[in-house]
């Protein structure tokens, strides 16, 4: 782990796997005197009370998972996306089985970025892994439900992008009025369902 620091009153934590990030961030989630945690895929940038955060991160046991309560999210999916073909020829299955796939994992927000409320996923099976497009899309449609590499997310909004999309759902996943404006939070577990 190693540790820097970012203006007067911020670390930035970095290491070396989104398991060690899941560690960091379970750590320094429910200590006094946080103001602000934001998880990526391999820092933690901090800020608050660095003395009581230094101590905290001394403790941490960075091989062992977390253990967190999270909140259990459901997102209804309309598997009918461009790539899926793609995907199914990829990974040598059928459209049902990439459905199947992914629809029977359990996922984990590892973190939040790119856009507002566009979460990153962590869980999605081996067989499904791929790469990014050659070449992104310059719109990829709202709600739209892509891989790249090991992650799934749904796009929150209308942006570029090279993920390959399998479905889409109508769930809101930003609002900037709500009183927490991301549906997704990092350490949420979700589960896919056919719309």
């Amino acid at each position: 782990m190693l540790l820097r620091r970012c203006g007067t009153d911020a670390l930035l934590v970095e290491v070396d796997s989104l398991s060690e990030v899941a560690a960091v961030r379970a750590a320094l989630d429910q200590l006094d005197g946080i103001e602000e945690l934001v998880p990526a895929a391999r820092t933690v940038l901090v800020k608050g009370a660095l003395p009581k955060i230094r101590e905290a991160l001394r403790s941490i046991d960075l091989t062992k998972a977390p253990k967190t309560s999270s909140r259990e999210i459901t997102i209804p999916v309309s598997y009918d996306g461009p790539d899926l073909d793609l995907v199914a020829d990829t990974a040598g299955v059928t459209r049902d089985e990439v459905v199947k796939l992914h629809t029977e994992a359990t996922y984990e927000v590892a973190f939040c970025g790119f856009a507002p409320g566009f979460g990153y996923l962590t869980g999605l099976p081996a067989q499904l892994q791929q790469p990014r497009l050659d070449s992104p899309r310059t719109k990829v449609p709202q709600g739209s439900v892509g891989i790249a590499g090991e992650f799934t997310a749904a796009y929150p909004r209308a942006t570029p992008g090279g993920w390959r999309l399998i479905g889409r759902t109508e769930v809101t996943l930003f609002d900037a009025k709500a009183e927490t404006p991301a549906l997704l939070q990092p350490g949420d577990q979700v589960r896919f369902v056919i719309a």
